[in-house]
């Protein structure tokens, strides 16, 4: 499932048994330009136990990160 977020999506996933990452793209689908670089999507954060801690670790990214993805 996707979550919304601000003007980013948030997609979990299980990467493992157990271990939960998310996935972060723009709602509208344009790259991510990192320092210039263009990404399609990000995979951030540790293996968290639930999907539910790695939204919130993708939203402090998100909050942390914004105005450098520009």
């Amino acid at each position: 499932m996707t979550y919304l977020y601000e003007d980013f999506a948030i997609e979990p996933f299980e990467a493992g048994k157990g271990l939960w990452h998310a996935r972060i793209r723009r709602a509208d689908m344009t790259p991510v330009v990192i320092n210039g670089v263009s990404f399609p999507s990000l995979e951030v954060g540790f293996a968290w136990s639930d999907a539910e801690m790695a939204i919130a670790d993708a939203k402090s990214h998100i909050d942390r990160f914004r105005k450098r993805w520009g």
